[in-house]
């Protein structure tokens, strides 16, 4: 593998600085992180030493190991007593890790894994919905109403429908207040810049229904928990549907 080699490092005898160090780290985190989900390095297979890593990225131990630490906890990596740093498999892989799931989105285009994501998006964002009406502050429910005229602003060619889209469903995550649908909103952020594009693209249109949006923004703002988390479920339904049968896979209760 032919690996980055970012600028400023520590091995050319200068100290370097705790955010120059940290966006070394995180390059060195993505390079080899992305290496190991498209097996450059495969299963049960050493990885390379810890000294091979240095020269190769040109850094410092402490450097090279706070990478290694991060990749290990986002369980791709395995340190083993006398046997060194083994790559895992994928079934031991942390795909709740933002990083992880983008790495192997990135890999092959895998319509089963996005399916595998939307039946989990079916299972919690409709009740983030529910709780939104219940719940969300002034604040939370203006973060909704934005999103939602960013989404009539890319029907107009104003705004990207993208990121507008995005901004929609993390607001109603942050809304419903749960401390555990909060950490949702990276996967969602990171998976949906795969998915939108491709239930866009096969529904045969350019961008998601921001009126489809505006129906469960209406449930929340009027405090109607049961209706906004119906029109929720409804909104990832399609999507859902669409997934499954772009991927030839029957249709789902």
């Amino acid at each position: 593998m032919e690996a980055m080699k970012p600028e400023g490092r520590e091995g050319t005898g200068r100290r370097a600085p705790a955010d120059e160090g940290r966006n070394l780290t995180a390059t060195i985190v993505n390079d080899l992180g992305l290496a190991i989900v498209t097996q450059t390095f495969l299963p049960g297979q050493p990885f390379p030493t810890e000294a091979e890593l240095c020269q190769r990225y040109d850094v410092s131990r402490p450097v090279l190991r706070e990478a290694v630490k991060m990749l290990t906890a986002k369980g791709l990596l395995l340190g083993r007593k006398r046997a060194g740093t083994v790559v895992q498999p994928e079934d031991v892989w942390n795909l709740l890790d933002p990083d992880v799931l983008r790495w192997t989105l990135q890999r092959d285009f895998s319509i089963d894994l996005l399916i595998d994501f939307t039946e989990i998006r079916m299972s919690i964002e409709p009740r983030a919905a529910t709780l939104a009406a219940h719940s969300a502050s002034g604040p939370q429910r203006r973060a909704i109403m934005d999103a939602v005229g960013r989404m009539f602003a890319a029907d107009r060619g104003e705004e990207d429908a993208l990121e507008a889209d995005i901004a929609f469903h993390i607001a109603v995550l942050e809304a419903s207040n749960n401390r555990f649908m909060r950490q949702f909103t990276g996967l969602v952020d990171t998976t949906l810049r795969f998915s939108i594009r491709r239930t866009n693209e096969y529904k045969g249109v350019p961008r998601a229904s921001a009126r489809d949006h505006k129906k469960v923004a209406d449930a929340i703002m009027e405090g109607q928990p049961v209706l906004a988390g119906e029109r929720m479920s409804e909104l990832i339904r399609d999507a859902l549907d669409l997934l499954l049968t772009a991927g030839k896979h029957p249709l789902r209760p």
